[in-house]
């Protein structure tokens, strides 16, 4: 059985792992001329699920590199055009208003191929209390 000092150092843990979680990908975007917005992020009806819904900024010849997410993720493209490359398939490139749907654990990437600004919306269906998005080399 756990000791107050012990839980209290449990909460302490998690709190800072939910700190870093939400700053990680703020940090990784700024250093690439993609500047990551988050709107809202909501416990879900689902135990262990949350929602996490981020308006994503590309500047022109921005590319966010290889990443997966620990959930599924739901994009839809505000503005100008991205080209996404999933895993195992043919890159795509979207238009202002057209969506795609990335299946959880798969590593994807995404850039704008032109001078003009890119925006998408993201929403992600995540496990709670796990990082938004995991980098890969």
């Amino acid at each position: 059985m756990e000791t107050k000092k012990e839980k209290t150092w449990i909460i302490i843990a998690i709190i800072v792992l939910g700190i870093i979680a939400f700053l990680v990908p703020n940090q990784i975007a700024a250093q690439t001329g993609i500047k990551r917005i988050d709107l809202q992020k909501h416990d879900l009806s689902v135990p262990g699920r949350e929602m996490v819904q981020a308006r994503i900024d590309f500047d022109g010849h921005s590319a966010f590199g290889k990443h997966y997410h620990h959930g599924e993720e739901i994009i839809y493209v505000v503005e100008g055009s991205l080209e996404y490359q999933i895993e195992g398939k043919e890159p795509v490139t979207l238009k202002a208003g057209e969506v795609l749907f990335i299946p959880a654990g798969v590593v994807h990437s995404a850039k704008n191929n032109t001078n003009a600004k890119a925006s998408e919306l993201a929403t992600y269906i995540v496990e709670k209390g796990k990082p938004i998005l995991v980098m890969k080399n």
